[in-house]
């Protein structure tokens, strides 16, 4: 058979030629940026993710309060929330301060102070000892490392009430704060027209419900001792347990308060107004032994549209979101004339 096609003529025998399939310059060039670009772009990609990462972290962290900053001393503002001390001029220049002073000048600030945002700057919630320590170091040396203070920012919901309860914590369990300075904080607490609590018996137990009730009772006789008393009453943290508990007592019985509290209004120092005190007590005891009744306290609370009305022995309080110190003078006296020719009428029957 021959070999020969059609046309006459056998096929030519040539040499196989293997292909050089490796990439010439150019090639590799190519294919060597392209692995680049590809191990870039996935690195791009895992440092997004975890920047993204990071990004969620930081941001919990800030929510939860973890989060320390660096801030100037002139940023942060204590106004906002009444501090949980009634003297803060003698705490301000105690002794206890001027050794907290020589620890933060030999060590620097150990604990961060608690702040939330408000407007351009910060309100003071935690850390008023270490705040006015560092102001006082800055004023006194004018150096600049005391010109900053390390705080810790408040995150999560604006809760007043939460507030209030975080400031007195502290102190509370280091047991560095007087019956008459908690009673205190939970009638400022009620008088905020930004806490849902008007009572401030009711505040003791939300401000204080960590405390034994024991010592929770004895707060809230410090409450209607310093409510009855007020600012006639001038050294209410050298009130100790006992006697307040026993003034708040007696305090229930009506009697000589107002002559107790003209006498209180002039003493002249603490030891003069505890016996004053202790004087009040034993005659009120003497007098109960010869009969005189011993009415318990009554309470009513109840809402006359938006005003929030607490009523009790010798005291009535009104809560509203009105701001009564711009009312024009004449028509509040008005309204309490009106209130008080109601009052004068007597008791009503009422009819069913």
């Amino acid at each position: 058979m021959t070999s020969k096609n059609k046309f006459g003529f056998a096929p030519i025998d040539t040499p196989a030629v293997k292909r050089d399939r490796r990439p010439g310059p150019m090639g590799a060039a190519v294919r060597e940026t392209a692995e680049t670009l590809h191990e870039t772009t996935e690195a791009k990609i895992e440092q997004r993710r975890r920047n993204a990462e990071d990004a969620k972290a930081w941001r919990e962290a800030q929510e939860a309060g973890h989060v320390l900053l660096s801030l100037p001393l002139d940023r942060i503002g204590t106004e906002a929330l009444p501090r949980d001390r009634l003297d803060l001029e003698a705490v301000a220049a105690s002794d206890e301060m001027e050794e907290l002073k020589a620890s933060i000048r030999a060590r620097g600030q150990r604990e961060p102070i608690e702040v939330w945002a408000e407007g351009d700057g910060y309100q003071l919630k935690k850390g008023w000892r270490r705040l006015t320590a560092l102001r006082q170091l800055h004023d006194e040396t004018g150096d600049d490392r005391f010109a900053m203070v390390v705080a810790r920012v408040e995150g999560g919901a604006d809760d007043r009430l939460a507030r209030y309860v975080d400031m007195v914590e502290e102190n509370v369990v280091r047991e560095d704060l007087t019956f008459a300075e908690m009673a205190q904080v939970a009638i400022s607490a009620a008088e905020d027209p930004a806490v849902d609590e008007i009572d401030p018996d009711a505040m003791v137990a939300r401000l204080y419900a960590s405390l034994h009730k024991t010592k929770r009772s004895y707060i809230k006789a410090f409450v209607w001792m310093l409510s009855i008393l007020g600012a006639d009453l001038r050294f209410p943290k050298a009130v100790g347990r006992d006697l307040g508990v026993s003034v708040a007592r007696a305090l229930r019985v009506p009697g000589e308060v107002e002559t107790l509290r003209a006498r209180l209004a002039t003493a002249e120092d603490a030891q003069a107004q505890n016996r004053l005190l202790q004087g009040f007590v034993e005659a009120e005891k003497r007098g109960a032994g010869q009969g005189a009744a011993r009415p318990a306290m009554a309470k009513l609370e109840f809402r006359v549209g938006a005003l929030k009305v607490t009523a009790r022995d010798g005291e009535f309080r009104v809560v509203s979101d009105t701001n009564f110190a711009q009312m024009p003078r004449d028509r509040l006296e008005a309204a309490v004339k009106a209130f008080e020719a109601e009052l004068a009428r007597g008791p009503r029957i009422r009819k069913l």
